[in-house]
């Protein structure tokens, strides 16, 4: 049978799903998808993502690949998944790719945003599931001193997850860019932390934003900020920051996968 490599361009809440990856008995990004492209294919469709975003965590730019029977253009599918798929989940482009494409291993950069709200109404049910409230004060000038130092490669043990990586993996990445700046004009007040890189570690923009927050509102100093970067382990790390912050905005491809429309 003939077949297509289509890569999928996917907005999504985060707050009903368990996260990206299929697991048994809960509601997931990946499972939603395999279960509609399924029924459309009428065979089993295997759904790769970009990143595994964590429960509760957004996106704005995952991609996935997917190889779907020749009938199945990229505008067709698209078009016809928007109808099937629920409210939360929404398919914003789909490009034909080559067949060497694979969301996960193709990528050369991938970009994440943390917001944060400082007013009142930050916490608000109708903000607080896309913004962490923050009533506490905050160094501002703090905050960008931490990102300025992330800029550049760096081994990231003491931000992951123990186990994020193999034994044999320097959890090594290379950060394009980190920076903090005033929410979008025409938003409450706010802050967001924006970073890209080539790679990311399980909950390291999370943890990155929990020790940053710390450091800015006082309770540590800025050289734990520093000893962390280049820490063995993550034994001093803070607490991550909530997920409900957290949007993966964009991933990075090289020009030549993409296939003329």
């Amino acid at each position: 049978m003939a077949e297509r490599t289509l890569q999928l361009v996917l907005h999504y809440d985060g707050t009903e799903f368990a996260g990206w990856q299929v697991q048994p008995g809960r509601r997931t990004v990946q499972g939603v998808l395999e279960q509609v492209l399924a029924k459309l294919q009428g065979a089993p469709v295997r759904v790769t993502g970009a990143g595994r975003t964590d429960a509760g965590v957004h996106a704005r730019g995952q991609a996935a690949s997917i190889v779907v029977a020749e009938h199945w253009t990229a505008g067709k599918l698209r078009r016809v998944l928007n109808e099937q798929l629920p409210h939360d989940l929404w398919v914003a482009a789909a490009h034909e790719m080559v067949p060497r494409f694979h969301a996960r291993f193709s990528a050369t950069a991938r970009r994440y945003s943390y917001a944060v709200g400082l007013d009142e109404g930050a916490a608000s049910p109708f903000r607080r599931r896309w913004t962490l409230p923050w009533s506490r004060a905050l160094d501002r000038e703090a905050l960008e001193w931490c990102a300025a130092r992330l800029v550049g490669r760096h081994t990231f043990r003491g931000f992951a997850v123990r186990g994020t990586a193999p034994d044999d993996d320097d959890h090594a990445c290379e950060v394009h860019l980190a920076r903090w700046r005033p929410a979008d004009p025409g938003l409450p007040e706010g802050l967001v932390f924006d970073v890209a890189a080539n790679r990311f570690l399980h909950h390291m923009v999370r943890f990155l934003v929990g020790t940053m927050l710390e450091v800015a509102g006082g309770q540590r100093p800025k050289e734990d900020f520093t000893a962390l970067l280049v820490a063995a382990t993550n034994d001093e790390v803070s607490p991550p920051a909530p997920a409900v912050g957290l949007c993966l905005e964009a991933v990075t491809y090289p020009a030549d996968l993409y296939l003329p429309a």
